[in-house]
């Protein structure tokens, strides 16, 4: 008898879940990172562009295990804004006060039918050993910083993210999550 196929792409993908910022596998490894926050050098003199370049390198050559480098496309959410500039046209008198947010208004909506994201960027790393997950998890931030970088542990919504990005076209699912 033939085993029947599942038509579903996460009936072939490994998640057990995602707790405590880390996707738990099902062979109980563990897939976690940091989130590094992009940094624009092309503004700083060139200086001080090499040195951070020159720190970077430093950090991926001090890494003795594998890890990959994700870039992955969030969409913006100005709606908070939007409706703060709404309150704003509602409560100014002034016409060249009221132009200019309305102005604002329609940039804002451009931006939102534009679908504009923004670029994050994370490294990621598997792992069974919690204590050396933490470890790593650390001198990676450090490191960083050395580098001139900021960088944070990744948060169950980065690691739900980045898989949306992967699995769904980055289209986020907005069905209930099952509990088995």
């Amino acid at each position: 008898m033939a085993k029947a196929r599942s038509s579903y792409t996460n009936d072939y993908v490994p998640v057990k879940s995602i707790t405590n910022g880390m996707i738990v596998l099902d062979n109980n490894q563990k897939v976690t990172g940091v989130k590094i926050m992009p940094r624009n050098i092309f503004i700083l003199d060139q200086s001080m562009q090499d040195s951070i370049i020159t720190n970077l390198r430093n950090v991926y050559n001090m890494i003795d295990y594998e890890f990959w480098i994700i870039a992955a496309d969030r969409p913006v959410d100005i709606s908070v804004y939007l409706s703060q500039l709404q309150l704003l046209y509602n409560n100014v008198q002034d016409n060249a006060r009221r132009k200019l947010i309305v102005d604002d208004i329609n940039k804002a909506n451009m931006f939102m039918s534009n679908n504009v994201v923004d670029t994050e960027y994370y490294l990621l790393f598997k792992e069974k050993d919690s204590d050396l997950i933490q470890k790593r998890i650390r001198n990676l931030i450090n490191a960083f910083a050395g580098a001139g970088l900021t960088s944070k542990q990744t948060t169950n919504d980065d690691l739900r993210m980045i898989l949306d990005n992967f699995l769904n076209g980055g289209q986020t699912t907005t069905f209930g999550t099952v509990i088995s």
